[in-house]
């Protein structure tokens, strides 16, 4: 088993407590349930360090692969002493028919704006409700995340316009307190080995369904990389051409058809 401990400093000791709390739970996650190895990126993209507005913008990058996720990605960012950034996402390989697991916290000057979480399906069955039409999750996911207790939040916040790629289960909140954090860290590792027990006993899609599954992963993608705030700031700090290769080299990249 692939050792996620390192002896490199990181930036995540330097971050709000629920980003390094979060960080050390996924890693210790994914030790325990899969078979890790590394996923090595460009040289120049694993640790980047850059400007902006007159400060300094770090990003770290830790990325693994197993036998049923092509890329598991976790990236932590700060922008001086006034932003702290968690991105993960786990790209199923699309010979897996298993949603795409992420989760983001973004905290300004200590106060967490924004924390989401979910399991994004990626089978082309959608259905609607009064709000937004969804694709669903396998009925093995439904029944795992609907036996989940209930958790409240006093400030739900609203998806993006481009958010149809997220479940009915789709967690987005702005936690108020020390408690809510707790909460939101708590489904995190919920969802997260949910995800985890689902992909072991998940056996591989047969080849009828792999175009399907491709086409769930490109849409999620290519929705992520709408993302105009991540955008905007990538190109402040390091210009166009370098967010965008970024965006899709690391961030979001397609999956191979």
């Amino acid at each position: 088993m692939l050792d996620v401990s390192t002896s490199t400093p990181s930036i995540r000791q330097q971050q709000h407590p629920l980003i390094c709390q979060l960080a050390d739970c996924i890693e210790a996650v994914w030790q325990e349930y899969l078979d890790l190895t590394p996923y090595h990126l460009p040289e120049d993209l694993g640790y980047v360090e850059g400007r902006l507005e007159g400060e300094k913008l770090t990003i770290e990058n830790r990325c693994y692969q197993t036998p049923q996720f092509r890329k598991m990605h976790l990236e932590l960012a700060r922008v001086g002493n006034s932003l702290d950034i968690l991105h993960c996402v786990m790209f199923p390989r699309s010979n897996y028919p298993l949603p795409m697991f992420g989760t983001d916290v973004v905290v300004g000057r200590g106060q967490i704006s924004a924390a989401i979480v979910d399991l994004s399906p990626v089978a082309d069955v959608r259905v609607s409700d009064s709000q937004r039409e969804y694709r669903t999750l396998s009925p093995e996911y439904r029944q795992a995340l609907g036996n989940l207790p209930e958790a409240h939040f006093a400030h739900p916040r609203e998806l993006p316009e481009w958010g149809d790629i997220f479940s009915e289960f789709c967690l987005f909140v702005r936690p108020s307190d020390r408690a809510e954090e707790e909460r939101f860290l708590g489904r995190v590792k919920q969802f997260l080995e949910i995800h985890c027990q689902q992909a072991i006993a998940t056996p591989p899609a047969t080849a009828d369904r792999q175009p399907q599954i491709f086409a769930g992963q490109h849409d999620y993608c290519t929705k992520q990389q709408q993302n105009d705030k991540t955008r905007r700031v990538l190109e402040k700090a390091f210009g166009p051409e370098w967010a965008q290769r970024y965006m899709t080299t690391v961030l979001f990249d397609l999956p191979e058809a």
